[in-house]
């Protein structure tokens, strides 16, 4: 699939009140993007097609993260959908068949799931279903909430495709080899409560609790220094590809988020503030 050169304009950019906080909030044509703190709520916002996306969402997406990715302030994301019905129903295929335009970053599906440079942490919370593409975004993020309601599946197959944004090679990597297996040579529909039970999925909760629980989540993520977090994220992605464990260990010292952490004010500042018994001031650089 070739990749388009146009961008989406320069995002509208509107303040908003938030339990009495000041939060801002980026609306584009198709997703919005709200700063909650350190917490950045990505919303994929196309409910009257399942939140399916097409080529213009792609591209939103892909500036949305590359912001998410240069904003020193931004420490943790959350992906979800828009609507009661889904977190996305995958490729907007009614909008493939209809002749319109195709095309993706080099960012992958959604600007992310080819996205292998991001070590800041993302949670995906599946407020519906997730299907094909919609499932491989939730894949490419580091935890899945999902809501008891939730539906998960690769269902290209059926319709003569297969799950090439990221779904063939994360789930085997996630659940194993033959779990994964009997979900993508089926097409099979699996439940919120059986994707915890796979493995993939980290916790259930009912829909009304869902973002609040992210937002929980987020919140332990953020009691840690983002320093630590992105040097531990980038070094089990980084090391599930060295060859053997001794590798792993062995080369962890070279990657770049090991490196920035050593030489961090936070590497400091957490013995100091241990040291101190009091609750450590992260600086995230």
């Amino acid at each position: 699939m070739g990749h388009e050169t146009h961008f989406p304009s320069s995002p509208r950019r509107t303040w908003r009140s938030n339990k009495g906080e000041m939060g801002i909030m980026s609306q584009y044509e198709f997703i919005t993007v709200e700063r909650d703190g350190p917490v950045t709520v990505f919303t994929l916002n196309r409910p009257e097609v399942m939140n399916a996306l097409h080529s213009p969402m792609h591209f939103e997406l892909d500036q949305a993260f590359n912001e998410f990715a240069a904003d020193p302030e931004q420490w943790v994301g959350i992906v979800t959908g828009a609507g009661e019905r889904a977190f996305s129903a995958g490729n907007d295929l009614k909008h493939q068949a209809s002749g319109g335009k195709m095309g993706s970053p080099p960012s992958g599906f959604a600007g992310l799931t080819s996205r292998f440079d991001l070590d800041k942490p993302l949670i995906a919370a599946v407020n519906g279903v997730a299907m094909g593409g919609g499932f491989e975004i939730a894949l490419a993020c580091d935890l899945i909430i999902a809501a008891d309601g939730a539906i998960f599946a690769l269902p290209e197959p059926k319709v003569g495709l297969a799950a090439l944004a990221g779904g063939l090679h994360r789930l085997p990597r996630q659940i194993g080899l033959k779990r994964a297996m009997g979900m993508i040579l089926t097409a099979r529909r699996v439940s919120a409560a059986e994707g915890k039970e796979l493995g993939f999925v980290n916790e259930v909760v009912p829909a009304a609790e869902l973002l609040a629980t992210a937002k929980k989540w987020a919140g332990l993520i953020g009691e840690c220094s983002p320093m630590s977090i992105r040097a531990s994220k980038q070094a089990v992605l980084r090391g599930l590809d060295e060859p053997t464990l001794e590798a792993a260990i062995r080369g962890q010292g070279k990657y770049p988020a090991i490196a920035a952490l050593f030489t961090s004010e936070d590497f400091k500042e957490g013995p100091m503030a241990f040291a101190q018994k009091r609750a450590p001031e992260w600086k995230g650089r």
